[in-house]
């Protein structure tokens, strides 16, 4: 059973009443969005970064992940807490890419912000990343891709 869904064009997530959190990647590059997500993560734990979601399980063949819950969905933060946040997490040697409000929760047993949805994000270490413009322009290519062939 599940206790809420937070859908978008580019995942499916449902919280279930055990606090996971159930990600299936959709849309757009899902394959190369849960790889990076992945990755990710997996880095951040190895760093000892404590807010953020940890990985308890995935699989590839079907894009999915689940992760720890990170709490709520923050409604209203500051842009001078916001920056600081991220910049937090580029201590971690991370940059997370999608820096928005909709990716900062509120943890109430950890007591602070948290960040959440890393398939768009690069570890600065080694540039591995991914950024919403790498997805855009590969939308945008096969956009093109689909008009040439209605053109025939």
């Amino acid at each position: 059973m599940l206790d809420g869904s937070k859908d978008s064009k580019q995942a499916r997530v449902h919280v279930g009443y055990d606090g996971l959190v159930r990600k299936t990647f959709v849309g757009p590059m899902a394959k190369e969005r849960f790889e990076n997500e992945r990755r990710v993560l997996t880095y951040l734990e190895e760093k000892g970064c404590e807010f953020v979601p940890r990985i308890i399980e995935c699989d590839p063949s079907r894009v999915y992940m689940v992760t720890t819950n990170c709490g709520k969905v923050v409604e209203k933060i500051s842009d001078q807490k916001l920056d600081q946040l991220f910049a937090e997490l580029e201590t971690y040697g991370v940059r997370h890419e999608d820096r928005f409000p909709r990716n900062v929760t509120y943890n109430a047993q950890l007591g602070r912000f948290c960040l959440i949805d890393f398939e768009f994000a690069t570890i600065l270490e080694s540039g591995e990343g991914l950024t919403v413009e790498e997805v855009t322009e590969h939308r945008m290519e096969l956009r093109a891709e689909e008009r040439k062939k209605l053109r025939g």
